[in-house]
């Protein structure tokens, strides 16, 4: 049987890129953990076929695994990210994936929109640094025509209106929670969002493995990205210095909840601060996380009583995951920028682009499920 000749040491930082245990990844590969570390440490060679499922499950080029030393690998976006006032130095192998995934996806939709003698998408870059707050704001509901909150509805029948609305003005929203199947999360503690700036094809990506209610926030953060055209990865952390974060968080907030009516409307001689969530949830009608990050910005409450009720809220949004959904093309529907599919699959049924290519950049969809997925989006 032949043995493949590929440097042990690439084995050891395959897997560890890959985030997964020993333990884990052994019973991946389909081998006892006694073996899987006799392969990393040179003592018993892999055959062919076990380097290359090797390669498969560390979620690597199966090339990889014959290189002298690691390739280097740096976020091709800024890493706008703090981890106790400092920059995460390591993205992990999904960050890294997912990027290039959506750049992937934003350099083809580029050349279809200049292919079809698109214009320059005049939201990029619209505003900078030195505007205020108050004025970003302001021109980012004046442009998505929205009032200062709504008046009815639920929280996140606003969030997805949002993403229609910011849509309609030629910025593609992408969304999703995991790297194409449950193997893959995106964890949220590592990021939440970011945005990738483009003079014709901007792109918006919320992580959805993030709670439901912290999703809105972000959305709009990102949004704010776009406006002073700064692309960027973010983790939403409350004592950013980064002066663009500190400026896309305060955006957020302001358009969310704004800081005079809240003002008017929070009580402070209520027996909790939490009791003050509910009402304002009512009037609002934004995430109780929202609510809770806008007390924090204007002082009401502490870190300390944030943090904690921040914690709690995911502890619940992780005890209710799971709980049956949406079918598998209804879920790519969501997760991918409308206009963005409907390019694609209209490019593809018209044998302007292979069925192959589409589904690839569908996210996986397999060539002879384009018709259907065409048909979930209505073209």
């Amino acid at each position: 049987m032949t043995t493949a000749n590929i440097n042990t040491d690439m084995l050891t930082w395959a897997r560890e890129r890959s985030g997964i245990s020993v333990p884990d990844f052994a019973r991946r590969c389909g081998v006892s953990e006694e073996r899987l570390l006799e392969w990393e440490s040179g003592e018993r060679k892999l055959t062919f076929n076990q380097a290359m499922r090797f390669a498969e499950k560390a979620h690597v080029p199966f090339g990889y695994l014959f290189l002298a030393k690691p390739p280097e690998e740096v976020l091709p976006i800024p890493d706008l990210r703090t981890l106790e006032g400092q920059g995460v130095q390591r993205p992990s192998a999904e960050l890294l994936d997912l990027v290039k995934l959506m750049m992937q996806r934003q350099e083809w939709y580029r050349e279809y929109l200049q292919q079809h003698f698109a214009e320059a998408n005049p939201y990029v870059g619209r505003a900078s640094y030195s505007d205020s707050v108050e004025s970003i704001v302001e021109d980012i509901r004046a442009c998505l025509d929205v009032e200062p909150h709504p008046t009815r509805g639920k929280w996140d029948d606003y969030y997805r209106n949002l993403v229609q609305r910011i849509e309609s003005l030629g910025i593609l929203v992408m969304r999703q929670g995991n790297l194409g199947h449950h193997s893959r999360p995106l964890n949220v503690d590592e990021f939440r969002g970011f945005a990738i700036v483009d003079e014709y094809a901007p792109i918006i990506f919320v992580n959805h493995s993030d709670a439901l209610g912290a999703r809105l926030f972000t959305l709009i953060h990102e949004l704010c990205h776009i406006w002073i055209g700064q692309s960027g990865i973010s983790d939403g952390n409350t004592n950013t210095h980064r002066q663009e974060e500190v400026l896309c968080n305060a955006v957020a907030a302001e358009f969310l909840v704004p800081a005079q009516e809240f003002r008017a409307l929070w009580q402070h001689d209520s027996e909790s601060w939490e009791d003050n969530l509910p009402p304002l949830e009512a009037h609002f009608h934004v995430s109780t996380w929202a609510l809770a990050r806008r007390a924090l910005t204007l002082n009401f409450i502490s870190q300390q009583e944030y943090d904690r009720y921040i914690f709690e809220q995911k502890k619940r949004y992780e005890q209710r995951k799971g709980s049956g959904g949406p079918t598998y093309y209804q879920t790519k529907k969501a997760q991918i920028s409308r206009q963005f599919s409907q390019a694609v699959v209209g490019e593809a049924l018209s044998g302007q682009l292979l069925l192959r290519e589409a589904g690839e950049l569908l996210g996986g969809i397999k060539p002879g499920k384009i018709e259907t997925f065409a048909r979930e989006l209505g073209v």
